[in-house]
């Protein structure tokens, strides 16, 4: 159990998925989690499981010993600049706000302040998330600090803060990109005869083993797909088929295309 004291600076949707996520982790105290809204009654269901919820952000940063700034960009700036009367270099603040850089960040608070940017996806709200991390002056202590808090939500890598809006495409959008092959592997099987429910409980735990088995087997995926490509078989066919399509193209096009809308 650690003893870390956490402060979460917006209880919408992220901010409670990722109370929740800590509180079920078993790791971090329900009294040491602290989660702020203005409207606190919304948030009445975390206060029922033991953490503390407010109004009063200072309070909150004051009090905690990691800060995870969960509100919508455009409110970041005035969050830090409250923040940074009660901020010191032993705690960590993190960003989950789209787009707000830690240069800006680090502008604001003081450049004695360890500043995060994690990018979660909304997967979080399950504790299956894929959260990018970047900073620029958290020391190695600190980086495995908020790395640990954010694979309690899924699984968390650290990045270059130059790739963030990459990983926004590839991780965040591609909630939506996966989420679409699934629709389409589940119509195809109503076409050969499955009812719609059973296509798409079939469709979406065959998506979820491909990914275990290169998850936790660390292969690359054409070494799985060798696995189940027998000569003159069915499943080369049917890829032979979807490649002829434009299956792969499609998709590695609508990746660069959401990343040069970014930009």
């Amino acid at each position: 159990m650690k003893d870390k004291k956490i402060a979460i600076i917006g209880g919408g949707n992220l901010g409670s998925s990722i109370a929740y996520g800590l509180l079920a982790s078993k790791l971090y105290l329900a009294a040491n989690i602290t989660v702020t809204r203005r409207k606190i009654e919304i948030i009445s269901d975390l206060a029922d499981k033991g953490l503390n919820v407010h109004s009063d952000n200072l309070l909150a940063i004051k009090e905690a010993d990691i800060v995870i700034v969960a509100v919508k960009p455009k409110m970041v700036d005035a969050v830090l600049h409250e923040a940074k009367a009660v901020l010191s270099p032993e705690k960590i603040v993190i960003s989950v706000a789209t787009g707000v850089k830690l240069a800006h960040m680090q502008a604001i608070v003081g450049s004695g302040i360890p500043v995060f940017r994690a990018m979660p996806n909304t997967a979080i709200s399950i504790r299956e998330s894929m959260t990018c991390i970047a900073t620029a002056n958290g020391h190695d202590a600190q980086i495995a600090e908020v790395l640990d808090i954010f694979n309690q939500l899924g699984q968390s890598i650290k990045i270059a803060e130059e790739l963030m809006d990459a990983s926004t495409v590839l991780a965040a959008c591609g909630i939506a990109y996966a989420l679409r092959f699934i629709r389409a592997a589940s119509q195809g099987g109503i076409e050969i005869g499955f009812d719609a429910a059973t296509a798409q409980t079939i469709a979406s735990q065959t998506v979820r083993g491909a990914a275990g088995l290169l998850i936790k087997g660390g292969q690359h995926p054409e070494r799985e797909i060798d696995k189940v490509t027998t000569p003159a078989g069915i499943t080369i066919a049917g890829l032979n088929e979807m490649e002829h399509q434009g299956f792969s193209s499609s998709l590695i096009k609508g990746i660069k295309t959401s990343f040069e809308k970014i930009g």
